[in-house]
């Protein structure tokens, strides 16, 4: 049976045969799996949950994809990068292929290009040492269950994949297996306007969530940057010319996201109602009803909310609405330092003004805005906020704020109020991503290797920016930072030409800089990016990391035993290790 698919904003293809692909799926190389060890037989008398517990107690979790305790003697070496990022590679059985199709139809492809598309970072410099064999593009939830049976039944892993927006190689495919592609997952299946709250599937994407939303006085109140911008009148595109729906709200869940409102509405954490998953067994779970709050049993849904995929699948999202507010003001305001700009976001919290975004960019951030957009912006470092409420409030915060920036050495404080002025004003800080691309356009771009998103408790930043720049500005390379500076947390990007080695070598170290900087004053190496490959491990794949000391960056951050908790947790919901395998969890830690 030929298999054919019509992608959304891609063009039809015409796909591989099912049956044409074996020859080639086996000339891939691959390392066999070991032999399972056998289930005690206490085990198969518990119920079905319960034995997947007794069956990682015995094993002790300790499979080539659960645990490796002679990692840590071969950190940095060639072996330990294809253990870590290549991983055991296994043969995807013909009648697994023709199980898939039997329910899929049309929506299953083997086509090279698709997994190639599937399995290459779009949006980081992480590579692809691996492609997925497959890619599905499941329709409901009960496509989804029968995906995730038949590959926790032929042991095939999973990697989850939406929006692609992620960028610490969350939907790389190191060890091949299934792609689950799931942007026709995209109703709005319900939304409760007196509740203020919404069903969804977790193909739909955030902004198209919130042009269904307007028109009812509510939105969802997350906005994660990386999405298709509009810079000198061109559309940039994350991907090969074609548009995509951008962050999705099943991967925001997966990833645990934020964006520039969280200082007012919080993290997706704290915005997700329920949510339904499909675990690795193929179990359908439901964490909780539609209240508002709930003392009932173990808070599930925080549980999947940033596993990154690794403990199952997310197939639909009770979402927390806000009412869109009848007025707000925009501001910016230059200062001479960025340590300036850092204590006036500092103090502005602790005045308790409820802003709802403040947004620190630095001098060559806006040079980079300058040169990719025709503006004349100071080139010096800059606050931008956004106040909201009724208009006398909005008003009043916005000179309040203006009072505590001149006493910091702030100049040049403008607001406004117009809609399309605000849009300009506010269009300079959603450019600022793509504008530092285009000062480097024959170079690859990377946020400090693995795009460093360090946060640190409020009163740590101006410490931890002003100690970071001064590393960065000393540096040869050209380096921006972009800060949410309400809730501590910055950005820098790192703009590098991949095949010089010395340049490579300074952004390692750099960027290792940077984040134990951050780790010393209890902040955390990952602020909203989540972990993925890069955060685990520290793109231990790259040919240019060496130090085994980067490998220290979660175990630091939490300790070895909440790792091993992490492990313990991940061996029993998933004792194949089929959902998105050498992720999250750095394969040395051992239960």
């Amino acid at each position: 049976m030929a298999t054919s698919l019509l992608r959304l904003s891609r063009p039809r293809r015409a796909l591989l045969a099912i049956s044409s692909v074996r020859l080639a799926l086996s000339t891939q190389p691959h390392v066999p799996s070991p032999s399972p060890s056998p289930t005690p037989s206490s085990a198969r008398r518990l119920p079905h949950f319960l034995s997947f517990l007794a069956a990682a107690a015995a094993a002790g979790g300790a499979t080539v994809a659960l645990c490796d305790s002679g990692l840590d003697h071969r950190v940095g070496g060639k072996d330990s990068a294809d253990l870590v990022v290549r991983g055991e590679r296994k043969f995807v059985p013909q009648e697994f292929i023709d199980e898939l199709a039997s329910f899929l139809g049309d929506n299953i492809t083997l086509d090279y290009e698709e997994r190639s598309f599937h399995g290459t970072p779009q949006n980081s410099f992480h590579k692809a040492v691996n492609l997925p064999d497959v890619v599905v593009f499941p329709s409901s939830q009960d496509e989804v269950q029968k995906i995730v049976m038949a590959c926790n039944k032929h042991k095939v892993p999973i990697v989850p994949y939406g929006g692609a927006t992620s960028i610490e190689g969350h939907t790389l495919a190191p060890h091949g297996g299934v792609c689950i592609d799931m942007t026709l997952m995209k109703k709005i299946k319900s939304l409760n306007v007196e509740d203020m709250d919404v069903v969804v599937e977790p193909g739909v994407g955030w902004i198209e969530l919130n042009e269904y939303l307007k028109p009812y006085g509510l939105f969802f109140p997350l906005d994660p940057g990386k999405n298709l911008v509009i810079v000198s009148n061109s559309i940039f595109t994350c991907f090969d010319g074609f548009k995509r729906p951008g962050a999705t709200i099943g991967g925001m869940c997966a990833t645990r996201c934020s964006g520039s409102l969280a200082v007012r509405y919080g993290t997706m954490r704290d915005n997700v109602i329920n949510l339904r998953a499909v675990l690795p067994n193929g179990d359908v779970v439901k964490t909780g009803s539609r209240a508002r709050k709930s003392a009932a049993g173990y808070d599930l849904a925080r549980l999947i909310i940033g596993s990154e995929g690794t403990l199952g699948v997310i197939t639909e999202v009770t979402l927390r609405l806000q009412k869109l507010p009848s007025h707000s003001v925009v501001a910016m305001c230059n200062f001479k330092t960025i340590k300036d700009a850092a204590d006036v976001a500092i103090a502005t919290m602790l005045s308790g003004i409820q802003v709802s975004r403040v947004e620190l960019l630095d001098e060559v951030q806006i040079k980079a805005i300058n040169m990719a957009n025709g503006k004349n912006l100071p080139e010096v470092p800059t606050l931008m906020f956004e106040f909201i409420g009724t208009e006398a409030y909005a008003l009043e915060q916005t000179l309040l704020v203006q009072k505590i920036a001149t006493e910091h050495h702030g100049s040049d404080f403008v607001f406004v109020e117009e809609p399309d002025a605000k849009a300009e004003l506010w269009k300079i800080r959603k450019e600022a991503l793509w504008a530092g691309f285009a000062m480097k356009p024959d170079h690859e771009a990377m946020i400090t290797i693995v795009q460093k998103d360090v946060c640190v408790p409020l009163s740590r930043l101006a410490e931890c920016i002003s100690t970071s720049k001064r590393l960065l500005d000393a540096s040869p390379l050209t380096c921006l930072v972009i800060a949410h500076a309400g809730d501590g947390n910055f950005h820098t990007i790192i703009l590098f030409d991949p095949s010089q080695e010395d340049q490579r070598k300074e952004a390692e170290r750099l960027n290792h800089f940077m984040v134990h900087t951050a780790l010393s004053m209890e902040g955390t190496c990952t602020g909203e990016h989540g972990v993925g490959t890069g955060k685990m491990k520290a793109n231990i794949s790259s040919p240019w990391i060496s130090s085994p000391s980067l490998l220290e960056y979660l175990e630091k951050e939490l300790g070895i035993e909440s790792l091993r908790t992490m492990k313990r947790i991940k061996a029993a919901l998933d004792p194949n290790n089929i959902m998105n395998p050498g992720k999250l969890i750095p394969p040395h830690v051992c239960i």
